[in-house]
């Protein structure tokens, strides 16, 4: 790793700091075009020079063979491929990412920076054309005027290795007419918890970014409080995602537990930040459970013995 990337890194080892303060750091990287893109700290594990790739038969595209890295033997992801972006020049860097239980190396043109940014400023995207329709999931403007596409890298691995498929699952007898309430900005994620959810039984409401849950949360307990009942009774959970654009998840989780409203309807944080370090920055904002993406029937099983007992 070279003097510049271990400044990189040193700046991520520093990330935890940020829980609960609704900021983020990106870090940016090109694909050998104009347009910047950017990816969550938390998810990247090392930036390091390009390295010899062992090509492998019969892998998925975008795959250009695997690594040896420390004694793990991970895949490389071209990340210019699996966005139909043509690129003929050179990648220098590797960023070891990981995050959705998997590691892999994402090969990209150049990494440039890490900036932090204000969650209130990172945006979902709206009106984007080409690759942007379904791998970003929020844009955000840096000072000198740059935009930033913050790739939904789960999106995209789950393009390269396929999806989860979500089996048959029990029901849940629920009486709460709203159930649960989840939000995540990934397409790809809401898909498949609606999916765990309706073969559960379970009825839900969802919002796409921290602030809209926060919102629409406020609205529930407002009505709640209006007709002189308990939240509680009408909502049996809230699942949240981490990561998530204007309020991140630890801020949505501090604000819920700030509200006595939702006193008994407990947390549960469902991340592709599947670290233990990310796990205490939950419990630091009050998560009562976290559980990481994405496994259908772990889902299930942590969802039914959060709301039965």
């Amino acid at each position: 790793m070279g003097h510049s990337d271990f400044q990189l890194m040193n700046m991520v080892d520093q990330k935890s700091r940020l829980a609960g303060s609704n900021k983020m750091e990106l870090l940016l990287f090109s694909l050998g075009g104009d347009e910047c893109f950017g990816i969550n700290v938390f998810k990247v594990r090392e930036v390091c020079a390009t390295m010899p790739v062992t090509r492998t038969p019969h892998t998925p595209a975008g795959v250009t063979g695997i690594i040896s890295l420390r004694g793990s033997v991970i895949p490389v992801i071209d990340l210019a491929t699996c966005l139909d972006m043509p690129f003929d020049g050179e990648r220098t860097k590797m960023i070891i990412t990981e995050f959705s239980r998997h590691t892999q190396a994402f090969c990209v043109a150049n990494v440039d920076r890490i900036v932090r940014v204000d969650w209130e400023l990172v945006k979902p995207p709206q009106h984007l054309a080409g690759h942007a329709i379904w791998s970003v999931t929020a844009i955000t403007e840096l000072p000198d005027g740059k935009l930033v596409s913050i790739l939904d890298v789960e999106q995209i691995l789950a393009s390269v290795i396929g999806e989860d498929v979500v089996p048959e699952l029990e029901p849940l007898a629920i009486k709460n007419p709203t159930g649960i309430f989840f939000a995540d900005d990934s397409v790809l994620a809401r898909k498949k918890i609606m999916e765990v959810l309706d073969k559960m039984h379970v009825p839900y409401q969802y919002a796409q970014t921290g602030a809209e849950a926060w919102t629409k949360l406020q609205g529930l307990a407002d009505r709640a409080e209006a007709g002189h009942v308990e939240l509680r009774d009408s909502l049996s959970l809230v699942l949240t995602d981490a990561e998530m654009p204007e309020m991140d998840g630890y801020v949505l989780t501090r604000n819920i537990k700030s509200d006595r409203r939702f006193d008994g309807i407990p947390v549960l944080m469902h991340s592709s930040l599947s670290s233990v370090a990310n796990q205490k920055l939950g419990q630091q904002v009050g998560v009562d459970a976290y559980i990481p993406k994405f496994n259908p029937e772990d889902l299930a099983r942590v969802l039914s013995g959060m709301i039965t007992h």
